[in-house]
């Protein structure tokens, strides 16, 4: 049975302060496939998360972004939340003041509507996930991100999509920052969830392949100056450890000054 499609970006051309970072970009994600999205610094992969997510300071120029069947290309970030998608910052804020525990509550009251969640049940679901994740019952006093390590943000997030149970996680360069042991200790957390909920789709954003030998993607692409220029299986991403960026860049690349801080 053929898989139905969870996400179509078809042309995608975005910008951020009138430079164009996105140029026609196409990608098809089916329910419960994994995909990653590979490419050298100023392609545009974390615009291209921002821009599914619908963060307001870049702008789509040109095509669609259909999710479900349904044009989200205009919608507010809020309501593609709560429409199935999350996702994992490169850099997670820190927020003083505010415990974990209030802030996943007031998230998932947010997605799932502050009516279907009590304090009590979720209480309890938050304290059995944690410990599923193997985190501390004390991480949830803590102020979020606040003095956390590089593996503790990413462990915050991969607690935050175990509890909002989105249809597409978008995982942007959940590797970044980590050791060796925390990049193990987060990429099994995410890969748990992936089991636990094999309809649910997934697009991993990465620089390197150390991250792929922990989540299995179905599909690799590389992306080059907005645009993805190459997709295949698992062994793309072997291919492009070993030999690197520089022969697509110099055949698909445009000016790294037009791409930059992308």
């Amino acid at each position: 049975m053929a898989k139905a499609p969870l996400i179509e970006i078809k042309n995608l051309h975005a910008e951020i302060d009138g430079q164009p970072i996105l140029r026609g970009l196409d990608l098809t994600i089916n329910e419960g496939e994994t995909h990653a999205l590979m490419g050298p610094n100023g392609s545009g992969k974390s615009t291209l998360s921002n821009v599914i997510m619908g963060h307001p300071a870049y702008e789509v120029t040109e095509g669609q972004i259909i999710f479900r069947g349904e044009d989200i290309t205009e919608a507010e970030p809020d309501e593609r939340a709560k429409a199935g998608i999350f996702l994992a910052f490169q850099y997670p804020t820190s927020i003083p003041g505010v415990s974990m525990g209030n802030f996943l509550l007031a998230s998932v009251k947010a997605v799932r509507g502050a009516d279907n969640v009590k304090p009590l049940p979720f209480r309890k679901e938050l304290m059995s996930t944690m410990e599923e994740l193997g985190i501390a019952r004390d991480f949830a006093r803590r102020y979020v991100n606040d003095g956390f390590s590089g593996g503790e943000k990413k462990r915050c997030e991969i607690l935050q999509m175990a509890l909002l149970k989105p249809s597409l996680a978008l995982l942007d360069e959940t590797d970044s920052g980590l050791d060796i042991d925390a990049l193990k200790v987060v990429s099994e957390g995410v890969t748990k969830q992936m089991k636990e909920r094999p309809e649910m789709a997934s697009l991993v954003i990465t620089h390197y392949q150390r991250l792929l030998n922990h989540i299995k993607p179905d599909f690799v692409h590389v992306l080059v100056s907005g645009k993805i220029v190459q997709s295949g299986g698992p062994e793309v991403a072997l291919q492009l450890e070993e030999h690197g960026y520089d022969e697509l860049i110099k055949k698909y690349g445009v000016e790294s000054a037009e791409t930059a801080n992308v």
